[in-house]
């Protein structure tokens, strides 16, 4: 099964220690996951990938093979309460022609959803990396050119109240997530990432 190891953002490394997480050499843990921060370009600009059959990117997501995963060493605790990725989430303009380019390296469909709402369609496929899931975005019904893209991340944490306590009025409202019996809170534009960034309470099993 292939394994996210890392990625990396254009977010400097500042901003995200100003957000509660224990950034050193520019670098930021959560839980098995790296996060290189200060990146060329915007956003989340790549992924490391290990147990995957990459040889170049998947679909115009730019990718690193990262060495096979050894004991697990999980990242520190930090302020914010984050603990691990819960998610993180691709757009694409043809959602099986990225379906078909994960899975000629390894990396295979477990569900689907449908998300749209009336007159905006939109189907969600899932995909499990290792301790995080691959939430793929797109229509139904229309394809489109161009390439798949990082679009955003969503962190398990502790105590999202906490968590609240912590951004303040950098954190949006509170509110029920689509898993049932879980919270949800997304950081507000203003906190100056170029990534969008949500926190989730924990799910069964996790």
């Amino acid at each position: 099964m292939a394994i996210l190891a890392g990625f990396s953002i254009s977010d400097p490394p500042e901003l995200w220690a100003g957000l509660g997480f224990r950034v050193e050499a520019g670098a930021c843990r959560v839980g098995g996951i790296d996060f290189a921060l200060g990146a060329p370009g915007e956003g989340i600009t790549s992924w490391a990938l290990a147990a995957a059959e990459v040889t170049e990117g998947i679909d115009g997501l730019a990718t690193t093979v990262a060495e096979e995963p050894g004991p697990d060493h999980p990242g520190p605790e930090h302020d914010n309460g984050v603990v691990c990725l819960d998610h993180v989430v691709v757009m694409t303009p043809d959602i099986e022609r990225t379906v078909g380019a994960l899975g000629r390296v390894g990396i295979f469909e477990r569900r689907r959803r449908d998300a749209g709402r009336p007159g905006r369609p939109s189907t969600q496929v899932f995909f499990r990396l290792g301790e995080a899931i691959l939430e793929l975005v797109g229509s139904p019904e229309v394809t489109g050119e161009g390439p798949a893209r990082f679009w955003g991340l969503a962190f398990t944490v502790s105590d999202l109240d906490r968590t609240a306590a912590a951004l303040g009025d950098r954190l949006r409202d509170i509110k029920e997530a689509v898993q049932p019996g879980r919270r949800i809170a997304s950081l507000d534009h203003a906190a100056g990432s170029a990534v969008p960034i949500a926190f989730m309470t924990a799910g069964q099993g996790r």
